[in-house]
C-alpha cells in the first residue's frame, strides 16, 4: 500500500457507472442483462495507480444518490484518496450503457442531461489537495461543458502553480460532444499545456485526419512543452516520442474480453512509474522497461469484464511478463 509520502498522483474528471452486457457480440437492444460496472477514465487511472502501489487521488463530482456512495466507496476500498470528490444533491451519478462487440471492441450510449460531473464548480475543489500533486491527470469529457469547464481549468493552473506535471490522455467520445470539430477543438483547447500526453492510433487520426502509422502525422501533434508522446497500438504495443529519442515497445496477445479500461491501466502504470522517477523522461531504458511494464497492465485488463475490477497489482503484471512474450 502507498504510504501518504509517496509522490501523489491525482486524477480529474469523471466517475460513472457502465452497464456491460452479459453477452459479448451483441448490440444493446438484443442484450438481456447487463453487468454494472465502475468507471470513468480518470477514476480507473485513479485505481490503477493505487492497486500498483502508488499514491492516488481522484477529484471530481457524483450524485447524492446509490451509485454515487456505490462509486466512492469503490475509490476507498482501492486506496484512492476521495478528499476531492463532491456529491451533487440535484444531479444522478452519470450512467454509460457500453456493448462489447465481437473483438472486444466498444460502443457507447450515455446517460448525462446533465450528470453529476458535468456539475462541478471551481468553488468545490480541494485545493490544498490539488496543490500536493506530483503529477495531475485529466481527460476531455470534463471540457464539454460548464460549470465542470472552468473547474477544470482553474485545477490545472493550481496544479501547474504547485509544481506538478501535467498528463493529458484526451480519452475521445464523439457521442458526448455536439459535433466533430467541437470534439477537435475543444480537445486541443488544453494540448499545449501537457507535460505528457497518450493518444490512441484512431485519437490520432481523428485530431489529425491523417494516418496515424506516419511519423509526421503523430508529430503534428508535438508541442515544445512536452516531455513524452505516447501512441497506443492496441495488442501491437506503443510507440514513444521524446525531445531527445523514440522507438516502439510490443505489446503482449492475450485473448480479449473487454477493452475497457486498457488504456486507463496503461496510464495509471506509466504514471505511476514517472511519479517514483522523473529521469524516465530522459532515460531511454528506463522509460522502455516501464513502458513494456504499462503494456502488460493495459493487456491483462482486458481479460476481464469491466475496468476496476480487471486493474492488476503489480505482483499480477510482474507474473504475467515473465510467463508470456512479447509478441
Amino acid at each position: 500500500m502507498a504510504s501518504s509520502r509517496d509522490p501523489l498522483v491525482i486524477s480529474f474528471g469523471e466517475m460513472l457507472i457502465d452497464f456491460v452486457p452479459d453477452t459479448s457480440g451483441v448490440s444493446l437492444a438484443e442484450s438481456y442483462a447487463f453487468i454494472k460496472a465502475p468507471g470513468g477514465a480518470p477514476a480507473n487511472v485513479a485505481c490503477a495507480i493505487s492497486k500498483l502501489g502508488g499514491n492516488a487521488a481522484f477529484i471530481g463530482k457524483v450524485g447524492d444518490d446509490e451509485f454515487g456512495r456505490m462509486l466512492v466507496d469503490i475509490l476507498k476500498k482501492n486506496g484512492v484518496n476521495t478528499g476531492g470528490v463532491c456529491f451533487d444533491m440535484e444531479a444522478r451519478t452519470a450512467l454509460a450503457f457500453v456493448t462489447l462487440r465481437k473483438d472486444g471492441e466498444r460502443e457507447f450510449m450515455f446517460y448525462r442531461n446533465p450528470s453529476a460531473d458535468m456539475l462541478l464548480k471551481e468553488s468545490e475543489l480541494n485545493m490544498d489537495l490539488i496543490k500536493q500533486a506530483k503529477i495531475f491527470h485529466y481527460g476531455s469529457i470534463s471540457l464539454i461543458s460548464e460549470p465542470c469547464r472552468s473547474a477544470h481549468l482553474a485545477a490545472m493552473k493550481a496544479a501547474r502553480e504547485g509544481g506538478a506535471l501535467l498528463s493529458y490522455d484526451p480519452n475521445v467520445r464523439l457521442p458526448l460532444w455536439p459535433s466533430h470539430e467541437a470534439a477537435r477543438s475543444g480537445i486541443k483547447s488544453i494540448w499545449f499545456d501537457a507535460d505528457f500526453i497518450k493518444v490512441s492510433d484512431d485519437e490520432v487520426q481523428f485530431l489529425t485526419q491523417g494516418d496515424p502509422e506516419k511519423e509526421d502525422v503523430v508529430m503534428s501533434l508535438w508541442h515544445d512543452k512536452l516531455k513524452l508522446l505516447l501512441v497506443t497500438d492496441g495488442e501491437k504495443g506503443c510507440r514513444y516520442f521524446t525531445k531527445k529519442f523514440k522507438g516502439r515497445v510490443t505489446g503482449f496477445s492475450v485473448k480479449s474480453v473487454d477493452t475497457t479500461g486498457a488504456g486507463d491501466s496503461f496510464v495509471g502504470a506509466l504514471l505511476t512509474a514517472m511519479a517514483k522517477d522523473t529521469s524516465i523522461f530522459d532515460n531511454e531504458p528506463k522509460l522502455r522497461e516501464a513502458l513494456a511494464f504499462a503494456n502488460a497492465c493495459g493487456a491483462i485488463c482486458t481479460t476481464q469484464k469491466g475496468a476496476i475490477p480487471a486493474l492488476p497489482t503489480a505482483t499480477e503484471a510482474e507474473k504475467f511478463i515473465s510467463s508470456s512474450k512479447a509478441k
